[in-house]
Formats: structure tokens, sequence, C-alpha cells
């Protein structure tokens, strides 16, 4: 199981580096957005197997419609320099709906709007379907958590990426900070893990683990301080967060799959599991470190 796992990571881990740093943002949210699918039909199986059935069409047409709004409002394209640029300079004033269309549009393909546009479908799927009304609550449900337990926060991989010219880099930083903390949190935990985590959700989780793992985290950005223009204390904060995200989006994951009762999330990676099972850290770690950027160290973003 050990070498099956290693040699899906060594072809797996040369091609999404190669995407993240050598390619530009639409071929990433090309890329995204067929994880997310695959994540999302993952997901909606897990609710299948407690008798929750998702609306999957709708909820995954509406994911592919976030991240191509994101991927067209990003900076570093023209058509995005324009939509950002009409969106951001939108007011409520009378002369917005006559004087902008283009204000008008940026507006109505907002993320708000989507999300809008989303729960109006559910409604719609919820009053008009042939499927039983005892199950209209379980499938708005499990769509909706779906949507933003899954679509929404990986939409967030093509806002880092986006966020600045420094943005691939950023982006690759916060996948290796999850690799090196799933790497050394497996072997910490195998060889002096005794003190459980989280018991009831996933019982071979220890604090010990959980410990090595946040190491492993630091250890790497540290490492990034030759590459990211990035200060050290800024850096070993934003793995603190990230890594601390990534363990409850871990623990998050593997609560689904125990009220489901199965093992893994899918078979589609041979000894890692499901694709959910291999993302699960990077759904709250990713959208962590954007905000940390944002809020904390704003200076990233227009270098």
């Amino acid at each position: 199981m050990t070498g099956t796992r290693v040699l899906t990571a060594l072809v797996l881990i040369p091609i999404v580096i190669g995407i993240v740093l050598f390619t530009p943002t639409w071929v990433v949210a090309i890329a995204l957005a067929i994880i997310t699918i695959l994540a999302l039909w993952e997901y909606f199986a897990l609710g299948e197997a407690i008798g929750h059935r998702a609306y999957r069409l709708w909820t995954s047409f509406c994911a592919l419609l976030l991240i191509a709004q994101i991927a067209c409002s990003s900076s570093s394209t023209a058509a995005g320099r324009w939509f950002s640029h009409s969106y951001l300079q939108a007011d409520v004033s009378s002369s917005f709906f006559h004087e902008s269309p283009f204000h008008l549009f940026a507006a109505l393909t907002s993320p708000l709007s989507l999300l809008f546009l989303f729960v109006l479908g559910l409604t719609v799927l919820t009053l008009y379907t042939r499927r039983p009304l005892v199950e209209s609550l379980s499938s708005a449900g499990i769509s909706a958590s779906g949507f933003l337990l899954v679509a929404f926060p990986l939409s967030f991989a093509v806002r880092l990426h986006a966020i600045s010219s420094n943005g691939p880099r950023v982006l690759f930083f916060a996948l290796v900070i999850t690799w090196a903390a799933d790497t050394t949190a497996y072997f910490v935990g195998r060889a002096i893990g005794k003190h459980p985590l989280a018991p009831h959700i996933s019982p071979k989780k220890t604090w010990e683990g959980a410990i090595g793992g946040l190491a492993g985290s630091l250890i790497a950005a540290y490492v990034f301080h030759f590459w990211l223009p990035i200060s050290v204390p800024h850096l070993l904060a934003m793995a603190t967060v990230g890594n601390v995200a990534g363990q409850m989006g871990d623990l998050l994951e593997s609560a689904c799959k125990r009220s489901a009762g199965v093992k893994d999330s899918g078979a589609l990676l041979p000894g890692h599991g499901g694709v959910l099972d291999r993302i699960d850290a990077l759904i709250l770690c990713i959208p962590v470190i954007w905000y940390y950027l944002v809020l904390v160290n704003p200076a990233i973003v227009s270098r």
C-alpha cells in the first residue's frame, strides 16, 4: 500500500507543480474545475450512502460558473482587468443601470449573484422535482453543503494563483506545507503517536502526529523564505494557520466518511483513495492563506 501511495504521488506531484508554477491562471482554473467536480461527486456519493440524494448536475454547474467567474475576474488577464475595474467602480446610484451596462454585467455575474442563482435553482428543483417531498430537505441540504464545503473554498485556489505576480508561488507554498504536514504527521504518528486527537472521528490521528505535521509545515515555510518575498515571521504564521485549517479540513472529511460508513471517499487514486481524500486539507488551507495575505500582509498582493 505504501509503495502504491508513493508511486501515485510521484506521478501526480510533477503534474501539479507544472500546472501551478508554469501555466496561466485560466489553465489552473480548468484543472481546478475538473478536481472540484470529481470531489463534489465523491462528496455526493457519501451523502447517498446515508440516503441523501443531491441535485448533482445543478450544483456542479454552479460550481463551474463560480470558478469561471473568478478566473475571468482575475487581474492577470485583459478581460479580468476590465471585469475587476467595472465591478469595483460600480455604485448604487440611479445612473448605474442606465449609464454603465458593463458595471451591471459585472454585478450580475459576481460570486454573490452566483450564490443567489444557486439558491434560486435549489428552490425550483425542490418545488418541481419528481422526487418524493420527504427527500426535499435532504436533497437541498446535501447540495448546499457540497457547494459551500467543497466548491466554494476550493475556488480560492484560483484567487490565490492570481493574487499577484507571486501568486503561483504562494499557491505552491500552500500545497507544499500541506504535503509536508501530511508526510511528517504520518511518520511521527506511527512512530510515537499515543494520544488520540479526535477518537470519535479518526481514531488513528494523534496529537503527536498533529504536532509533527505542524513542525513539517513550519520547516517547509522557512525554506520558502529563499524564494518568496515574504518575511520569515509571516511565512511561519501563514504555515501555522494554514496547517491548523488543513487539519480541520482533514477531520471534517473524516467525519463525513465515518457518517457514511466508508474508509475512503473514492478509489480514483491508488493508495490514496479518492480525490476528496487527497485534497481535504487544502479545502480550508488555501482560503485561510488567501485571507491572511489580504488582511494581514496585503503588501504581497500589490507585487
